[in-house]
């Protein structure tokens, strides 16, 4: 309840009046089958650095598999967004791939988002929340925190989370929640996600436990994305409940979602990456779809642009015809 005050408090009239002209255009565009843009994103993704410290195997940044290039976001192109986009935009979450605290600006890219009036948010490994970092963390007004705890043992977590060390994500988050607790300070709400594979599946009590030890506000369970699904994989868990796949008759394995011909992320989000590439969604983990960059040209520009269009166009037509929504979870259940 205080995390969704705390979202609600980033209200205005002109967030409103703007998140319900793109709620009746996404309407209008799933009955007619034709796109129509009414209104800027409610939310977006930023992407600080594509870096990352750990390896993990189903990750483009723990496999270092990118085909685009690795960098550091400048602080100025956070400016411009925040100048174009900060009056209507109701949530900034700063990651998409990499691992945001690796930045050295990054909580003071935070900072610039909150004195902006918009709800921030964060994913991290949480291997860098010495006790200054997290005391910087809590100062600079960051509303929600997910890390990153994929096992309650060393073993289970590095299955998944190679290169890391649980008890160092565990200091991390006590370090947080002590300075939470010095300033009185109702943010940032602390999520423990972990993704539940078969190596860990048998471990969620114990997370449960874990996290109130700890004086965690949130736990959440992911489903895994596994990039090449169709034959299996040693990390779908064996309970189906914690699974985005199914298995057929003849042994292979499909993506539970019907795949319908809509997405509601096409109109009320998108990702802009470390250099400046406006990507639909955080499925395009390798920016194949870029579909203009707000280094040199306006987000108004690319957010109504045609080859935006064009791409809600091709979705309303055939969504299972795009290689990015082929191992999308929208319209399913993500959280278990």
């Amino acid at each position: 309840m205080r995390d969704t005050l705390q979202l609600l408090s980033r209200s205005s009239m002109a967030r409103w009046r703007n998140a319900a002209a793109i709620w009746s255009s996404y309407q209008y565009s799933r009955i007619t089958g034709v796109p129509r843009i009414a209104g800027m994103p409610i939310s977006i993704s930023i992407e600080p650095t594509t870096s990352c410290n750990l390896r993990c195997p189903e990750c483009p940044s723990g496999l270092r598999s990118f085909t685009r290039p690795t960098g550091m976001m400048d602080a100025a192109l956070l400016d411009n967004v925040l100048e174009q986009l900060g009056s209507t935009l109701f949530w900034l979450t700063f990651y998409f791939q990499g691992e945001p605290y690796l930045h050295r600006d990054f909580l003071t890219m935070v900072r610039k988002a909150t004195s902006a009036g918009v709800y921030t948010s964060t994913s991290t490994n949480g291997h860098y929340l010495d006790d200054e970092t997290a005391r910087a963390t809590v100062e600079s007004g960051l509303n929600r925190l997910i890390i990153s705890i994929d096992g309650t043992t060393q073993e289970a977590y590095s299955s998944y989370r190679r290169g890391g060390i649980l008890a160092r994500v565990l200091d991390g988050t006590r370090n947080v929640v002590r300075w939470k607790k010095h300033y009185a300070s109702a943010t940032p709400h602390i999520i423990f996600q972990f993704l539940v594979v078969r190596q860990n599946e048998h471990q969620i009590p114990q997370l449960r436990r874990l996290a109130a030890d700890l004086g965690v506000d949130e736990v959440k369970l992911k489903t895994a994305q596994i990039y090449d699904y169709v034959h299996g994989s040693p990390l779908i868990p064996d309970n189906d409940k914690y699974s985005r796949y199914a298995k057929n008759s003849d042994g292979t394995w499909r993506i539970k979602n019907e795949m319908s011909n809509h997405c509601w992320k096409m109109w009320h989000s998108c990702v802009i990456t470390w250099d400046g590439r406006v990507v639909p969604c955080c499925f395009d983990k390798d920016a194949q779809h870029e579909l203009g960059n707000v280094r040199h040209e306006s987000f108004a520009a690319i957010w109504n642009g045609e080859r935006y269009n064009a791409f809600r166009a091709s979705l309303l037509k055939s969504r299972r015809e795009i290689d990015i929504c082929t191992n999308c979870t929208e319209g399913t259940k993500v959280w278990a």
